[in-house]
């Protein structure tokens, strides 16, 4: 390998790890790009997650109204509804059934 390419494969492994190791979650999943996670929140438990340098959780759900906590702030949200800005985020529902809470957040 030319040193070139050995820099360029060192830093896209390097950048894969720190986005990678910047999510963690319990009783959610995630699924995080640069600029973006999806993260899918299980119903009935105490689900949590941190993405993009801030929590989230699953505060609750009462019909198509979803209420999230992002970066210390509570958000009632609904499917379709355009994003709220919260600590320079932008979050958005994505879909709400029984067993599963599917929420955006992006830069």
């Amino acid at each position: 390998m030319t040193k070139r390419l050995t820099a360029r494969v060192a830093i896209g492994l390097a950048l894969a790890v720190t986005v990678l190791s910047g999510c963690s979650s319990e009783g959610a999943s995630t699924d995080c790009g640069l600029d973006a996670c999806t993260v899918t929140f299980d119903r009935g438990v105490e689900a949590n997650a941190s993405v993009l340098g801030v929590d989230a959780k699953l505060v609750g759900v009462d019909g198509d109204k979803v209420t999230v906590e992002v970066a210390g702030e509570q958000l009632t949200l609904t499917v379709g509804q355009q994003g709220t800005d919260v600590s320079g985020l932008n979050v958005t529902l994505e879909s709400v059934n029984d067993d599963q809470v599917v929420v955006k957040i992006a830069r």
